[in-house]
């Protein structure tokens, strides 16, 4: 049966470009060695897409909307549904000497920001660097292999699904407890001093009064301990020596018997 709009799902998948087999990406760690594309510092498991919510692509979340769970299929996707043909207007010819420091050290293929876009350079001549602004994979025919696994169905589930989809990929899973329609996210120490936490506990707000209209407040906290305050550990005590067994009288020696 198709999913309706807003359903929440988790999915497994894997992207490449069709004609030259390179990967994109995957959330199956054995694919993404496959591929070449392993990092060490991600996270791979199962993804949380909420469906037509423009989570995925726009041809890809369309293909997704028609599937059930337990569904797994290859999804080719044209470039016009992924991401999107190729613009020739969107070459620019830029003097190096608008690159700074980097003029010299400039080469093919690298990523460059100009008038705050960020494209890549295609060519590189007479004082001048060819910048394509186009996404990297546009006109390219992208394949999915996509697996969904199971829907997201009941508030808790929902509630801890989208709080750590914005958490777990920077640290720790937060503490979480729904009573009724208050929800209290703990958010663990480590992530204090992450850069942007406020825009993503914004995020979090957004996500979950969204997907769990039932809930009526949402409290952050984020507790800092004293660790002089930390209970000490009781040190062990040593061991008594065992007593020494009560040393018996010895007997005296008899003398001899004196003969006449």
């Amino acid at each position: 049966m198709p999913f309706a709009k807003g359903t929440l799902i988790f999915a497994n998948y894997t992207a490449r470009v069709k004609d030259t087999g390179e990967g994109i990406e995957s959330t199956v760690e054995d694919e993404a060695k496959k591929l070449k594309i392993y990092e060490e510092s991600r996270k791979y498991e199962p993804r949380l897409v909420a469906v037509g919510e423009g989570w995925l692509i726009s041809g890809l979340d369309a293909e997704v909307a028609k599937l059930s769970v337990g569904d797994r299929k290859e999804i080719e996707l044209p470039p016009e549904k992924a991401f999107g043909a190729r613009d020739p207007t969107q070459l620019r010819m830029v003097p190096l000497r608008k690159f700074g420091e980097r003029e010299h050290e400039l080469t093919v293929g690298d990523q460059v920001e100009v008038d705050n876009r960020v494209g890549t350079v295609r060519f590189i001549g007479s004082g001048r660097a060819q910048v394509d602004f186009n996404h990297r994979l546009a006109g390219k025919s992208i394949v999915y292999d996509f697996e969904v696994l199971k829907t997201v169905d009941t508030d808790d589930d929902k509630v801890k699904a989208l709080v750590n989809r914005r958490l777990a990929g920077i640290g720790k899973e937060a503490s979480i407890e729904l009573a009724g329609g208050d929800l209290t996210v703990t958010i663990p120490e480590e992530l204090f001093l992450v850069e942007g936490l406020q825009i993503i506990k914004r995020g979090i707000s957004n996500d979950v009064f969204k997907f769990v209209p039932s809930l009526t407040s949402l409290t952050f906290v984020e507790k800092f301990s004293n660790p002089k305050a930390q209970p000490k550990k009781e040190e062990p005590k040593p061991e008594t020596a065992a007593a020494a067994p009560e040393a018996k009288p010895r007997k005296k020696k008899e003398a001899p018997a004196q003969t006449a």
